[in-house]
């Protein structure tokens, strides 16, 4: 298994270097601009004042950007589930079925090794690889922190990028179960994305409907936390998603253990009419 999870790990290199600077690139340039934003306050307070209630509570409420928690997360953490899972969704639903449509993982398990273990090391490697993009961005923020005026920790600063670890894996282990769930790859992506979108703009107009409350709670981003984290975990909220991310991966384990593997290509739905036609055929 260990043998697995170093080949997928060294696979994801690029991947892992490419979000990951990019992020602690964006990061060290959020913190380097917050003491301009902190000298102008006043004038930030007076420009929010002017947009109406609404679209202040569809992106969080923010009224005051020299406080940290709402400088962060207005800037950053509020959209990062957006952005960053976009590599965890096509990496969560390429993880086997994309070997299987390129026709290389029946080569693969011609060879003695179990399922199981393929399967766990390949998802304990995109564990770790988004944990590596995750410990880089929040590596771009902290060496500039000092001397920056703004009030976290370097420990407080890391606690926003745990909640969102949580988000990526979970979307990730979605988007694996679905690509063993349905037809293609492609499929399973376009699935877990419509999940992940539903679920921002669910979380963000339910400030403003409480009709979608009951809808936000059973969609993942109402249980992310973002830059409140800094101030310290939810860990209920927390274990919500990861529970949420472990009965997923069981349940793709479950499909990959007992899959017919194909040679090649993406499969049909196989609706009963479908078959009946072809076998008319």
């Amino acid at each position: 298994m260990w043998t697995i999870f170093r080949h997928a790990l060294r696979r994801s290199r690029g991947q892992i270097l490419g979000w990951g600077l990019v992020l602690a690139l964006l990061g060290a340039w959020i913190i380097t601009l917050y003491p301009a934003i902190l000298s102008q306050g006043e004038q930030y307070r007076q420009l929010f004042k002017a947009y109406p209630p609404e679209m202040l509570a569809f992106f969080g409420g923010v009224t005051d950007l020299t406080e940290p928690v709402a400088y962060l997360d207005f800037v950053f953490f509020s959209y990062m589930p957006i952005v960053i899972a976009i590599y965890a969704i096509l990496a969560g639903s390429g993880l086997l079925v994309a070997d299987e449509e390129s026709g290389v993982l029946d080569l693969i398990l011609a060879h003695p090794i179990s399922r199981t273990r393929l399967y766990l090391g390949r998802f304990l490697a995109f564990a770790t690889s988004v944990l590596a993009i995750l410990a880089l961005t929040w590596l771009g923020f902290v060496v500039p922190l000092p001397g920056s005026g703004l009030d976290v920790g370097a420990g407080a600063m890391a606690l926003p990028c745990v909640s969102l670890f949580a988000v990526l894996l979970l979307f990730g282990a979605l988007a694996l179960f679905l690509s063993l769930l349905l037809p293609s790859r492609g499929a399973a992506a376009s699935v877990a994305g419509l999940v992940l979108v539903a679920s921002y703009f669910a979380s963000s107009l339910s400030r403003l409907n409480p009709d979608l409350q009951a809808l936000d709670r059973v969609l993942p981003l109402r249980y992310y936390q973002g830059a409140a984290a800094v101030n310290g975990l939810d860990w209920g909220e927390l274990g919500i998603l990861l529970g949420a991310a472990a009965l997923f991966a069981l349940l793709g384990w479950a499909l990959f253990a007992r899959r017919d593997i194909r040679v090649g290509g993406e499969a049909g739905w196989r609706l009963p009419r479908a078959r009946r036609s072809r076998a008319a055929a």
